[in-house]
């Protein structure tokens, strides 16, 4: 029965309105990619819902899209000719913890035809500690094992977190 209203909430916690949201466009090289990421608040922890698009398409079948997905520290999505996501900084991780457990890294996310939906309920972090902060999209799946920040490839994508009006 616990587990029920667990889930109950969860999922009605996402027909309100998210506490904050990144707007996530694609690099220069990437310009088809764009979605969201929302952040809710819940009894037990922080939602995170990303819904994206324009995502690229393997043609391989043994290297299906998968995209590490993580919460930098820096609050700009800028940069330069190298890494058009330079002010996003590295990982959010206000513990410095080795990654894995940055407080910001992610599972990552699965795209299917260029698409991807994902739900994750952390307890890593709390809406209010991220926001001012950037999401950022790579193009290779997370290792979760090189440091610093798990062999995750180049950021095509990148939103800045900011707090949803009411």
């Amino acid at each position: 029965m616990q587990r029920n209203r667990f889930f109950h909430r969860l999922i009605a916690t996402q027909s309100h309105l998210p506490t904050a949201v990144a707007v996530m466009r694609g690099s220069r090289h990437y310009p088809e990619i764009e979605g969201l990421v929302k952040f809710y608040r819940t009894a037990y922890g922080t939602l995170v819902v990303t819904e994206l698009v324009g995502l690229p398409v393997s043609t391989h079948a043994c290297e299906s899209a998968v995209f590490a997905l993580h919460i930098h520290g820096g609050a700009r999505c800028a940069g330069n000719a190298t890494d058009p996501f330079a002010d996003a900084g590295t990982h959010y991780d206000p513990f410095d913890c080795p990654h894995p457990y940055h407080a910001g890294d992610l599972p990552p996310v699965f795209a299917a035809n260029g698409a991807a939906y994902s739900v994750v309920l952390t307890d890593r972090f709390t809406v209010d500690e991220v926001l001012g902060r950037t999401v950022i999209l790579h193009d290779s799946p997370d290792d979760f094992m090189t440091q610093p920040a798990g062999n995750a490839g180049a950021r095509i994508a990148c939103g800045e977190i900011t707090l949803v009006r009411r």
